[in-house]
């Protein structure tokens, strides 16, 4: 129960992030789902927008809520997207993907002015990969060869089950589960494993998120990156001596904080 009100608090602090006309690029997840349920009440009060799913089942419940849907291929770019994450930490730096759509949602990320994450105080990390896993999205045909070029790196792998088969993401793929130790330098992590022929894509999302919203015992606190901390999608970055070096917080130093409260807002 506690964990549903928290995601409704912080979907209806996302939705002040949304304007008439907006493109909404739509997450998966607990907290996302809250989003869309919070969403499909202002479309139905006039609010008017067009919306970009990130898998199937949001689809699904955007559809029953009359939210608008519409496909990458009919647009431009997105204003804002609205999604979770299963690790964030201090420069609001990502890993997701346990919910399985972390290829769609690292595309819609991409195509969005702004990234904003909901999470709750559980999903704070000093550095990424304290909880110890790092989804991989691969293709059935190189599953085998990818697990073993993982154990061979140091990554142990096990392909994801879901009712005791094989778990599909909706793009026909699997999913590898891998151990991971904390991740002292990730940008060098994603170049090694975007690398193996048959990874599609990883639960790194590094320089991608703009704001960040978390329910911090019923208080909403906002962080921001600063625009000068988004990662440009250039090849150099990925490398140790691209412009965020060998140091798991890109910037070397945490986002802004404002805080949200009763009395207003503070910042610190």
């Amino acid at each position: 129960m506690k964990g549903r009100q928290n995601s409704s608090a912080l979907a209806e602090a996302a939705l002040d992030m949304v304007r008439d006309g907006f493109v909404v690029g739509l997450g998966s997840g607990r907290a996302a789902t809250a989003f869309v349920r919070a969403l499909g009440e202002r479309v139905r009060a006039g609010l008017g927008v067009r919306c970009v799913p990130t898998s199937d089942a949001t689809a699904n419940l955007a559809a029953e809520l009359n939210i608008p849907l519409v496909s990458p291929d009919d647009i431009e770019g997105i204003d804002v997207t609205v999604d979770g994450a299963d690790e964030v930490d201090p420069s609001l730096d990502l890993i997701k993907g346990l919910g399985g759509a972390l290829v769609r949602e690292k595309v819609v990320a991409a195509a969005c002015r702004r990234l904003v994450i909901l999470v709750g105080a559980e999903k704070l990390v000093s550095a990424l990969g304290e909880h110890g896993v790092l989804p991989l999205e691969v293709v059935p045909f190189g599953l085998a060869w990818c697990r073993r070029r993982l154990a061979h790196l140091g990554y142990p792998a096990v392909p994801r089950q879901a009712a005791g088969k094989l778990f599909v993401t909706d793009n026909g793929n699997c999913i590898l589960d891998c151990k991971v130790p904390v991740l002292r330098n990730p940008p060098a992590v994603e170049e090694v494993l975007r690398a193996i022929p048959g990874v599609v894509g990883t639960g790194l999302f590094l320089g991608m998120a703009h704001t960040f919203l978390l329910d911090d015992e019923g208080r909403i606190e906002v962080r921001q990156r600063p625009s000068s901390m988004r990662m440009p999608t250039t090849a150099a970055n990925l490398h140790e001596g691209g412009p965020y070096g060998q140091t798991a917080s890109h910037s070397g130093q945490p986002a802004g904080r404002v805080v949200l409260h009763a009395g207003g807002e503070g910042i610190s």
